[in-house]
């Protein structure tokens, strides 16, 4: 069922000219997939706003890929980000991946005086415009300001009716936290494309405390089973086997889309494509090596 399922690639924007090329590099490397879009992250309070802007203007050019621009609400005006997704239109990108955003340092959300009040009214006013497909994120975990499992559903079935096409999941660990969600978000009325965002663990220490920050619960087993890896030095042939098998889980159960949290590099994003068989044949001198 692997070959049913289609791709997506998220990145962030480089903030140094090493970093830059550690982007281009994996953007190259992540191309031949054929992702159906790949997608350029902003930064905490739209920190990296320029940065983002060139980062999807490049892409978009260099490397003829469907880009879709991460908008937030946060450090800006209506007008400002309106100007911005304006001349995103004119550089001939149609995909906005609209956001409530984070206040730099983990700050309590502070709405700009002359700004969105939330994602709800960012997503109806780019709506209005007729130039975007606009896709928003979504829980699969309670968001770390939610009121409960309800009011989650309620924020995306708002983002959904000013506007939204489909919604992308904050990351999981375990395939069903999100099959359990999709059930609750078809319960709730919620009949846009519900995309799992997929995190392969690239060094789990990092990814355990980001988890934490996010909010995103960790099951005991994982921990047990990266501290026995770590020791037998078999980390990331645990990790590429569990995206493996939590996303062919996925693939099985009907999800035919999965956007994969790159974090700028390249390896275990190809790996995983490859193992689903979502991806070109490797040369015959790669497979065999």
């Amino acid at each position: 069922m692997s070959q049913h399922a289609t791709l997506s690639f998220e990145f962030f924007p480089p903030r140094n000219i090493e970093a830059t090329f550690d982007l281009w590099e994996t953007v190259r490397a992540l191309a031949p997939f054929r992702p159906e879009f790949v997608s350029v992250t902003y930064g905490a309070g739209g920190g990296t706003r320029a940065l983002t802007q060139d980062a999807v203007k490049t892409i978009a050019r260099g490397f003829d890929l469907r880009v879709a621009a991460h908008l937030t609400c946060v450090g800006q005006s209506r007008a400002e980000t309106l100007a911005i997704a304006e001349a995103y239109a004119e550089a001939g990108v149609r995909d906005i991946v609209a956001l409530r955003g984070d206040m730099p340092g983990g700050a309590p959300f502070a709405r700009h005086p002359e700004g969105f009040a939330s994602s709800v009214d960012l997503i109806a006013a780019l709506a209005a415009t007729g130039k975007f497909a606009i896709r928003v994120g979504a829980y699969p975990d309670p968001h770390p300001e939610s009121r409960g499992r309800g009011s989650d559903l309620d924020w995306l079935r708002a983002k959904v009716d000013a506007g939204a096409s489909a919604a992308i999941t904050q990351f999981f660990f375990e395939a069903e936290t999100f099959l359990r969600f999709r059930d609750a978000c078809a319960d709730a009325g919620i009949d846009v494309p519900v995309i799992p965002g997929i995190l392969p663990i690239e060094g789990w220490a990092g990814v355990r405390r980001f988890a934490t920050r996010c909010g995103v619960p960790v099951p005991a087993w994982l921990d047990e089973a990266f501290a026995a890896a770590i020791r037998d030095g078999r980390e990331r042939l645990l990790a590429l086997a569990l995206a493996t098998e939590m996303c062919d889980r996925l693939i099985a159960e009907g999800v035919g889309h999965l956007h994969i949290y790159t974090l700028n590099r390249a390896t275990l994003a190809r790996d995983l494509a490859h193992a689903l068989g979502l991806g070109p044949l490797r040369p015959a001198l790669d497979r065999v090596a």
